[in-house]
């Protein structure tokens, strides 16, 4: 009959008249690309938002500076009495520079405006330099993780409840003022100063981090491996922009680019309030 599920085949391309499945689409599903977290410490996040620290504040102390392999800023363990058990609470921030073992933290609305500190946005004055910013009121922490980076509080709303924020790639974002942060920058900057020199460290660096390292260009590669391969000299031969709703296949390069090349002349500071 020529319901055959067999002829329906004919029209489907082989698999060599198709391309290998790119790097960009194994990296989908995980597998070897999944990330190396088993030496990890656990993830960095502030307190638990609870009643203490919506109305008072609550102490906690230093009580190690610790490295987590993978990420380039120091963890700092700090430790807090439970408000409701018979019970101490570890929790791992991410180090201020300046942090140090035995140090008191103190994290809540009424928290003095010391490095260290975790405050609600809504109580600390413009300019200040602080970290770890939470998007969301409560998700605890999301916005300047990095090892060096830092945001500013630019200007408050007190009647809409907003706050103001300068992120650290330039940008101005508006988060609820109940959203904690801590103040200061994140300990470890000046990772980036150095240069890596040899091969071993990059190895080392990424090793602990997930399989991305070394990276082999599309242009270095076959047509059948990349859209960029082929050729009788490395060169793409076609823009390197693509849409947004290209296939897995074809999607390499900038992607639904706004714009591309340098950036020239003097950047506008745009403060719109």
């Amino acid at each position: 009959s020529n319901n055959s599920p067999h002829l329906a085949d004919h029209n489907r391309p082989t698999e060599s008249e198709m391309g290998r499945v790119i790097r960009g689409q194994r990296k989908g599903p995980g597998g070897i690309f999944k990330s190396h977290t088993t030496t990890r410490k656990g993830p960095a996040k502030l307190r638990r938002l609870d009643y203490a620290e919506r109305h008072g504040y609550v102490r906690g102390v230093v009580k190690d500076i610790i490295h987590d392999p993978g990420r380039g800023a120091p963890l700092a363990v700090v430790t807090f009495r439970d408000p409701y058990r018979y019970k101490l609470r570890h929790e791992n921030f991410i180090a201020t520079e300046g942090m140090y073992t035995g140090q008191f933290v103190y994290c809540g609305k009424k928290a003095t405006l010391n490095v260290g500190n975790c405050a609600p946005l809504g109580s600390l004055p413009e300019g200040t330099v602080v970290c770890n910013v939470e998007g969301k009121a409560g998700d605890r922490g999301a916005i300047a993780r990095a090892s060096g980076n830092h945001a500013i509080v630019v200007s408050q709303n007190p009647d809409a409840g907003k706050t103001r924020i300068k992120l650290p790639s330039g940008s101005k974002k508006v988060v609820c003022s109940a959203s904690r942060a801590v103040i200061g920058i994140v300990a470890g900057g000046g990772r980036i100063d150095k240069p890596l020199l040899k091969a071993g460290r990059a190895y080392h660096k990424y090793k602990v981090k997930r399989n991305c390292w070394p990276r082999v260009r599309g242009v270095a590669m076959n047509p059948v491996e990349h859209p960029h391969g082929g050729g009788n000299h490395q060169h793409i031969g076609k823009p390197s922009t693509v849409r947004r709703e290209t296939p897995a296949g074809r999607k390499v390069g900038l992607i639904a680019a706004r714009r591309t090349g340098r950036l020239r002349g003097s950047r506008k500071e745009k403060d719109r309030e």
